[in-house]
């Protein structure tokens, strides 16, 4: 969880990685990352939870995995009338490092920067959840700094925009609806 204005500052609220044991049966391992999300949403109460949209022409097994986590995110947010947005990871990381096709170590030490971390966001999957969280905030800041709204966009911020513009115009990013990792 990140929480800042539409602009530039962003803060670390909190962050938290879910595991479940992988030999548990799937229902129970759903049934644990329903618990502790519907806990975390009940704790923190954001005003959007930010879902990275998933796929991948490769690995099937771990997209289904991914793929069945985020729909439990998106219900247990929806349950309590929190909207849900949805990012795809290019999305996500043109946002955070100005390059669709960066690195996990580019966005890691990027979120490390503009939260202004000691460290590096262990495990890895921390950072992407961040990552995911700040995109939606700045994507959010960047259409109202476009709109003409007070605050002016980073160079990541501009670089977004920009990205984000092309891909519309060769309609390869579906439109985003809302959304947390």
């Amino acid at each position: 969880m990140v929480e800042g204005s539409r602009g530039r500052s962003v803060t670390l609220v909190a962050v938290d990685v879910v595991r479940t044991p992988h030999t548990d049966d799937l229902g129970l391992r759903l049934l644990g990352i329903a618990d502790a999300i519907e806990g975390w949403l009940d704790q923190v109460r954001p005003d959007v939870v930010a879902v990275e949209r998933v796929f991948s022409q490769h690995n099937v097994r771990t997209v289904m995995g991914t793929a069945q986590a985020a729909g439990v995110a998106v219900l247990a947010a929806s349950r309590r009338g929190i909207p849900v947005a949805v990012h795809t990871p290019s999305e996500v990381k043109a946002a955070v490092t100005g390059d669709g096709r960066a690195g996990k170590q580019q966005v890691a030490a990027m979120v490390t920067r503009i939260l202004k971390l000691a460290d590096v966001p262990r495990p890895a999957d921390a950072a992407d959840a961040l990552a995911l969280a700040i995109c939606h905030l700045w994507r959010d800041g960047t259409a109202a700094t476009a709109a003409g709204l007070p605050g002016s966009p980073t160079s990541a911020q501009r670089r977004w925009i920009e990205a984000a513009e092309a891909a519309r115009r060769v309609k390869r990013l579906p439109p985003a609806v809302g959304g947390a990792r």
